[in-house]
């Protein structure tokens, strides 16, 4: 009988040990809700002062519903948009007081996000500018990329300072940390000389490429394979006339693959096309373009890569045994001068030590005799 209650009261334990976390953490799914995105906009920056209240959303398509696909696939994050006017000028021109600024910032998941949506908002005629990580103007408009956000401002009048209140603006945003605040790598493996200046547009999805209207088939490239794209212009025989295309593919294999199916391009009846690989990236130049030229152009990228292979040789402290023998020998040996040492000391100590020092009136003369005691003679 009391077997039988151990075991009905052990089962009870058992079933009260599973139901007890299950019921511990339903409250907390209940209760918790994701952590809110910090705000994008300060308050006020550079003598600017935010106006109403700023929109915020998450839906790409409240940003910009043409491109909406392109952000999605750039991992668009959030947005937020907000107008400012000027702080309380003192400027004797009254219509600096009526000047405002709208700005729309987008977040994405990353830096890379945010560059390819940087490039195809970019466009041909807009000039480079010394703001955030990268930057281009035309007019009224100022555009800069800041980690993983983009930031595209419209003054209705600009100034001198305008620029100085953007860099101002861009350091105050907040700061992606890790592997989402690193750019793209492929964009620096441009040619600088043939290049012509801000027409590089970096690609991630299908509808980015789309948008860049190439006479090249998208499933050529094969998007189900994650690949980079890169395409720009480039100095050929006539003004702009050639075009160069970088697609990077997360693997060698995948590279020799795709390889094959580039070579099978025609090109335009007078024009020039080479493709080459190198690493996992296919590089194509084509147009109105020389064959040396553009051979020289490829020649220029090169993938280089850096493997570090650890080997275990044996050699190490813990793994060799000769070493460990020596260490052995040599601990022995330094146990053995101590052991002598301390023999030596105790057992002439008693007759160098009360020599060494005089007796002092009242002690008993020690000769360092060893003391004992006869107790067999009573």
């Amino acid at each position: 009988m009391m077997r039988a209650f151990l075991r009905n009261a052990g089962c009870v334990l058992a079933l009260a040990a599973l139901c007890i976390p299950a019921f511990a953490a339903q409250p907390k799914a209940a209760t918790e809700k994701p952590a809110a995105q910090a705000s994008i906009l300060p308050a006020a920056f550079a003598g600017w002062e935010q106006t109403g209240t700023a929109q915020k959303g998450s839906d790409p398509r409240q940003l910009d519903a043409t491109s909406a696909a392109v952000l999605a696939e750039d991992r668009f994050a959030d947005f937020e948009i907000a107008t400012y006017k000027v702080i309380d000028t003192n400027s004797a021109n009254p219509k600096d007081g009526q000047r405002t600024l709208t700005l729309r910032a987008a977040r994405f998941a990353d830096a890379e996000g945010a560059y390819a949506a940087f490039t195809y908002y970019r466009q041909p005629r807009m000039q480079k500018e010394d703001i955030g990580q990268l930057a281009a103007s035309l007019n009224e408009r100022v555009m800069f990329l800041q980690g993983n956000l983009l930031v595209d401002a419209q003054f209705t009048q600009l100034t001198a300072m305008s620029g100085a209140q953007m860099r101002e603006l861009a350091g105050m945003l907040p700061k992606a940390a890790g592997p989402a605040s690193e750019l793209p790598t492929l964009p620096g493996r441009l040619p600088r000389k043939q290049l012509v200046p801000e027409s590089a547009h970096f690609v991630i999805g299908a509808a980015a490429y789309a948008a860049l209207n190439l006479d090249i088939p998208a499933g050529l490239i094969n998007f189900e394979k994650n690949p980079r794209l890169l395409w720009a212009r480039l100095n050929g025989d006539g003004p702009a006339s050639a075009e160069i295309l970088l697609t990077e593919y997360p693997t060698h294999i995948i590279a020799i693959e795709r390889l094959a199916a580039y070579q099978q391009l025609q090109p335009a009846t007078g024009a020039t096309m080479v493709v080459k690989r190198t690493g996992p990236i296919v590089a194509l130049v084509r147009g109105q373009i020389s064959r040396r030229d553009a051979e020289r152009v490829l020649a220029s990228i090169n993938y280089d890569a850096s493997v570090t292979w650890n080997q275990d040789t044996g050699q190490a402290k813990r793994d060799n045994i000769g070493g460990l023998v020596v260490a052995g020998l040599t601990l022995a040996f330094v146990l053995f001068l101590i052991s002598v040492g301390l023999g030596l000391m105790f057992g002439f100590g008693r007759v160098v030590m009360p020599r060494l020092w005089g007796k002092k009136k009242g002690e008993i003369a020690d000769d360092g005799k060893m003391i004992r005691l006869d107790l067999d003679r009573h």
